[in-house]
């Protein structure tokens, strides 16, 4: 197969059998398949404009994977179905139904009880399904859009900013976003807060 990806931090590796799942075949480097993503994941958005969603409709596993097909669904074959390989960053891919339905059962919880604040809830989310890393790939964008559905569907608050910027691309920005991304690891959530509101 011709693409050829260079990865930057914070990048899940394709496996030979995932990129063999790429649905357009004309696509060969990076900037193509960011392009194309980006599209898919454009009409994504679209999608949920004027949608009206429950924090129990939100907090499903067919919810997570759904949205991940409809953000993917044009360019893998695999978008919204759970990785099976094993990555650099993750739980083992058995876990992860298990791992997920303990998140999603949480949420719901912090929702019904307001245990945070919605910021803290929807970051605290996107950091936990990340770790999560439910797909082959797009595990970023995905919690990230998540989270901001968390806070239109749930909050009426408006979308994070996440730095105002693409993130996909090495930038100081993004990089700023993966410095946020490991301190919440160490427990320390603020710092993606603030990014996510930057």
């Amino acid at each position: 197969m011709g693409l050829n990806i260079d990865y930057i931090d914070g990048q899940t590796p394709l496996n030979e059998e995932e990129q063999d799942g790429l649905l357009i075949p004309s696509i060969t480097t990076r900037e193509e398949l960011d392009e194309f993503e980006q599209l898919n994941i454009e009409k994504a958005i679209q999608w949920t404009f004027g949608k009206k969603w429950k924090a129990e409709q939100l907090f499903t596993e067919k919810f997570v994977k759904d949205l991940h097909k409809r953000m993917y669904g044009e360019v893998w074959k695999w978008a919204g179905a759970f990785r099976e390989s094993e990555k650099n960053i993750g739980i083992k891919s058995y876990l992860i139904p298990t791992e997920l339905k303990m998140l999603l059962d949480d949420a719901l919880f912090w929702v019904q009880n307001d245990t945070y604040s919605p910021n803290e809830l929807a970051i605290r989310f996107k950091h936990r399904l990340v770790s999560i890393h439910c797909f082959s790939n797009g595990n970023g964008r995905h919690s990230r859009l998540m989270a901001d559905l968390i806070m239109e569907k749930l909050f009426n608050a408006t979308f994070f900013s996440w730095g105002s910027t693409n993130l996909v691309k090495a930038t100081d920005t993004r990089t700023a976003y993966i410095k946020a991304v490991k301190m919440a690891d160490k427990q320390d959530l603020q710092p993606l807060i603030d990014f996510a509101k930057s």
